[in-house]
């Protein structure tokens, strides 16, 4: 599993930069978390344990160990030959970033 996600990131020139997540302001904020509930969750399960795609919680994203810049470039960049779709038209790798920061965390209710 991590070698596939060391390609993945490896072949995503971006990838690299997205290691600092910025705080988007509040009203973004309420959109990124009503996007990872709704459009995420409609693979990820609403309560992102896991459906057609892993879970996304905060105690699965830690059993996974996968690095924080593998899941922005897997966000913005998609996987490709997988349902995952990349996300870089809906928000920039910043968003992202904060995203992951939040899905370690244990994502908000809203």
């Amino acid at each position: 599993m991590k070698k596939i996600v060391s390609c993945l990131f490896l072949a995503l020139p971006f990838a690299g930069a997205a290691a600092s997540a910025g705080e988007p302001a509040p009203e973004r904020a309420r959109e990124l978390v009503r996007m990872v509930r709704q459009d995420c969750g409609s693979c990820h399960g609403m309560t992102l344990n896991g459906g057609l795609g892993p879970a996304l919680t905060a105690e699965a994203l830690r059993v996974r160990d996968v690095p924080k810049e593998a899941l922005v470039a897997t966000i913005v960049g998609g996987r490709p030959g997988t349902p995952m779709p990349p996300w870089h038209r809906f928000m920039n790798e910043d968003e992202a970033g904060w995203v992951v920061d939040r899905l370690l965390e244990g994502f908000p209710e809203r």
